[in-house]
């Protein structure tokens, strides 16, 4: 027998081990049922859905996942169905060798809460989402725009999220009858006039500017507009 036969007949060997080990790890798999669900949020969110209502979305053919067999369970489908929840921004279902289902969720994160007659949360992606009956998010309240306008305030909103000064102090987001955004603040009582959302980085700046010279003047409470619609300067009327 010479060289080249005989690793052949190797490779031919290796091969069929491998078809066989794959056939009988199948068949075990076809066999073993799913015996545990663990659910496990990704970073620390507030519970704006929680471990139940994940559990009721983690069934397939009317039957509870824990009693159904590996064979039928398409991981593909129960992702899609968990990520069409208005809640969750993203999943992902996996099986472990002990057959246990894994599911890691990351929820929608909201911004801001618009008072419309339905309210509803506009989350950092800019899409809404509706309240969650296990938490209220504490985020600045939008007032005087339906849900076709979130697109337009929706850069002013994501530059409060991501501002920690204005994240700080920013509590409300009002549209005037001028079509104009206003700002309400925590403390104090005066409107900052942001008007149109645009040139927002340099808006904000200068009343950063301003905030911080009228804190040490000890002024901030003379005031009942400030306006940063001007370029470079901030407008104030007193009381």
């Amino acid at each position: 027998m010479n060289k080249r036969v005989l690793t052949y007949l190797k490779f031919s060997g290796l091969t069929l081990l491998v078809v066989m080990l794959f056939a009988f790890t199948s068949k075990r798999n076809k066999e073993r049922r799913i015996n545990q669900v663990l659910i496990e949020f990704v970073e620390e969110q507030d519970p704006y859905v929680n471990e139940g209502t994940v559990n009721k979305l983690l069934i397939q053919n009317q039957e509870r996942v824990t009693n159904v067999g590996k064979e039928i369970l398409v991981l593909n489908t129960v992702e899609q169905e968990l990520d069409a929840h208005k809640m969750i921004e993203h999943s992902d279902v996996y099986l472990t060798v002990n057959g246990e289902l894994r599911a890691r969720i990351k929820q929608r994160t909201p911004i801001a809460r618009v008072n419309a007659v339905t309210p509803f949360y506009v989350d950092v992606t800019g899409n809404t989402m509706p309240l969650s009956g296990n938490y209220s998010a504490h985020v600045p309240i939008v007032h005087n725009v339906s849900e076709r306008e979130v697109s337009e305030v929706y850069p002013l909103l994501k530059k409060i999220q991501e501002d920690e000064f204005l994240k700080r102090h920013v509590v409300g987001v009002y549209k005037n009858i001028k079509n104009q955004y206003e700002l309400e603040l925590r403390v104090y009582s005066f409107r900052v006039v942001v008007g149109k959302v645009e040139n927002l980085n340099n808006k904000i700046k200068n009343f950063k500017a301003f905030y911080q010279k009228a804190l040490g003047d000890q002024s901030l409470d003379k005031y009942k507009k400030v306006s940063l619609q001007f370029s470079n300067q901030v407008v104030c009327t007193i009381k």
